[in-house]
């Protein structure tokens, strides 16, 4: 009898309560003659600013004669200077909230202009240098997008400008216009997005509230960060390939490209009548418009950068990728990107890597309980590393395959292969013995969410995985490592997900739904009100094997043998699954449990079936 149950399982006793040694880096390697990371530029006069180390810092026009403004332990960024170069606006993290501050550029206490309980962004100055425009969403109902204001620099309440919404922003020289971005930007997550949320430039009149785009090519770009000066404003974007500083004439309304990165983007900028300076590679770099020449500043300054210490890390807030052992003994851990092991009860915690420089990530167990199986990037690309679990020897490496950033490794049942996943919900399947790594399929219609469920079966010779249909809905797949071939066994008719092979091999589980489709996927909104609701449904694999739920009923039949008892908890021996496809559909049949939302699928002994 198949034994439906809900189990929670405790971890408590595996809680990484030791304190791990982390060196997150060295300040000796640090070159502070020529700093790398200074961010976030600001512009105004002789000088410029930028953040670094989290703190706020002013240079002269070259870079020379560094000096620190700020030393709070919350970050400051988003540094604007008035128009008089006498002060400077930014966004402080202080007691927990971002907040708009200014402070005078030679240093001294940063007056606080805004209370809001939300985030309120430093975006620029009125051209009088009267108040400071900020960004926040404290007017709307949405976390969706943001509105603009200006907050008085004498005190006041803060003005909302009327602009439904926005992002960056600055004003013209006269403060008649205020060039923004309407949306927040998809870039951040997404490079070359090309989509509904593209990032453009419009140039808002406040007189009769017209509204300018600066024009795109077809097929769109991402335009963003405008910076107004004179007649002329300068902004990045991706219009040709990756993020670079560019010109817009507002009186012929021609755009032109100013510089040519191609190695990393350009990712702030600010300017006045001398110039651009912007941040790219790490560096801070200043455009001469008038030579169209760009030179690199080099930022010389003094700081104990705190966070390139090494200190102890501990805390349950590290943990990520988990597994147990075959015997429970002791759960691995992804711990601050170690592999980290854990006794259940009795001795200590055990740091299988210890890198700074490298992040290991999603350890799976062996079935045998010898290795650790995980992912490593130390070479540079991700390889799937196997590992004595006691952590005495070396691991062995493996090359993968794929669009990177492997995921979801399986072991085989007999421990010879591991199947996992890549970034392009791709599956494949890795043999430990020979280092060959077979593609199995690959998902078709792209989602959000990744849904590319693939499991063993108990004899290591078929993988069930799901695709995904044009609807939205998932079928079940069966790969054969003997012949290479899938064949799928659900009709697509209902989003089947979460397949399984049952201990003893006759039976796969899985979940199926037949509302599912665009609910599943959030990306699609069509039917956004609508609840999911799951089934639990097991097919039959071979032949002649009854369904384990066909009603059962003691019956005496006078001449025979007293029937035997039950035995299926008794050794089943070497598995071996037999698959007849022929009519499988026919021989799918309902687990008996109700409707739901079922997670976690996984098979026991005995006929057992655990969910959550």
């Amino acid at each position: 009898m198949i034994s439906p149950q809900f189990v929670r399982i405790t971890l408590a006793p595996l809680t990484v309560a030791a304190a791990f040694l982390v060196a997150v880096g060295s300040a000796r390697g640090q070159d502070l003659t020529d700093v790398r990371m200074a961010a976030e530029p600001g512009v105004g006069g002789a000088h410029i600013a930028f953040q670094y180390d989290g703190d706020l810092w002013v240079a002269d026009r070259d870079g020379s004669d560094v000096r620190r403004i700020t030393t709070h332990d919350g970050p400051e960024t988003n540094p604007r200077f008035s128009p008089d170069g006498r002060w400077l606006a930014f966004t402080g993290e202080y007691d927990g909230n971002s907040d708009v501050f200014v402070v005078p550029v030679d240093g001294g206490v940063p007056t606080r202009l805004t209370w809001h309980p939300g985030a309120d962004l430093v975006r620029d100055w009125t051209p009088d240098g009267s108040g400071v425009l900020f960004l926040s969403q404290r007017s709307v109902h949405t976390n969706r997008h943001a509105q603009l204001f200006v907050a008085p620099v004498d005190g006041g309440m803060p003005e909302r400008l009327p602009i439904p919404s926005a992002y960056t922003a600055t004003f013209s020289p006269d403060g008649r216009r205020i060039a923004y971005t309407p949306l927040t930007e998809a870039t951040a997550q997404w490079k070359h997005y090309r989509g509904g949320r593209t990032s453009r430039i419009w140039l808002f009149d406040r007189d009769d509230h017209s509204v300018v785009e600066i024009p795109q090519p077809e097929g769109r770009s991402n335009d963003t960060d405008p910076v107004w000066i004179d007649d002329t404003i300068y902004f990045r974007s991706d219009r040709n390939g990756e993020f670079n500083l560019f010109a817009y004439d507002v009186a012929a309304a021609t755009v032109e490209q100013l510089t040519f990165h191609e190695d990393f983007p350009i990712l702030a900028l600010d300017g006045d009548d001398a110039g651009i300076v912007y941040e790219q590679a790490g560096y801070l770099h200043a455009y001469d418009p008038s030579a169209g020449q760009t030179e690199r500043l080099t930022i010389a300054l003094t700081t104990d950068l705190n966070e390139t210490r090494a200190r102890y890390a501990s805390g349950d807030r590290w943990l990520r990728g988990h597994d147990v052992s075959p015997s429970g003994a002791r759960a691995v851990f992804e711990f601050r990107g170690d592999i980290v092991t854990v006794p259940a009860g009795k001795g200590d915690a055990r740091a299988l890597t210890s890198s700074s420089l490298s992040h290991e990530r999603s350890p799976v167990w062996s079935p045998d309980g010898t290795r650790i199986a995980y992912f490593s990037d130390a070479a540079g690309e991700y390889q799937l590393v196997v590992a004595p679990q006691d952590g005495r020897g070396e691991g062995r490496r493996y090359d993968l395959e794929g669009a990177g950033f492997y995921e979801d490794p399986r072991w085989s049942p007999d421990g010879r292969r591991i199947s996992f996943t890549d970034n392009a919900w791709t599956l494949f399947v890795l043999d430990l013995g020979n280092g060959h790594v077979t593609e199995v399929a690959s998902e078709a219609v792209y989602g959000p969410v990744k849904t590319l469920h693939h499991a063993w079966s108990p004899d290591s010779r078929w993988l069930a995985y799901t695709l995904n249909t044009p609807t939205y809905f998932q079928r079940v797949h069966l790969y054969s490592l003997e012949t290479g071939e899938s064949r799928a066994i659900t009709d697509g008719l209902a989003d089947v997900a979460e397949p399984v092979f049952d201990a003893g091999g006759d039976y796969l589980y899985f979940t199926a739904s037949t509302d599912a489709g665009p609910v599943r996927q959030w990306f699609a909104q069509s039917n956004a009100d609508m609840e999911l609701s799951q089934s639990l449904y097991l097919a039959v694999l071979p032949e002649g094997v009854p369904s384990p739920l066909k009603p059962e009923s003691d019956e005496e039949r006078p001449g025979e043998e007293p029937p035997p008892g039950d035995e299926e908890n008794e050794a089943a021996g070497d598995v071996d699954v037999e698959i007849a496809f022929e009519d499988l559909a026919q021989r799918i049949v309902t687990v008996p449990v109700g409707e739901g939302v079922f997670r976690g699928l996984q098979a026991g002994p005995g006929g057992q079936l655990y969910y959550l």
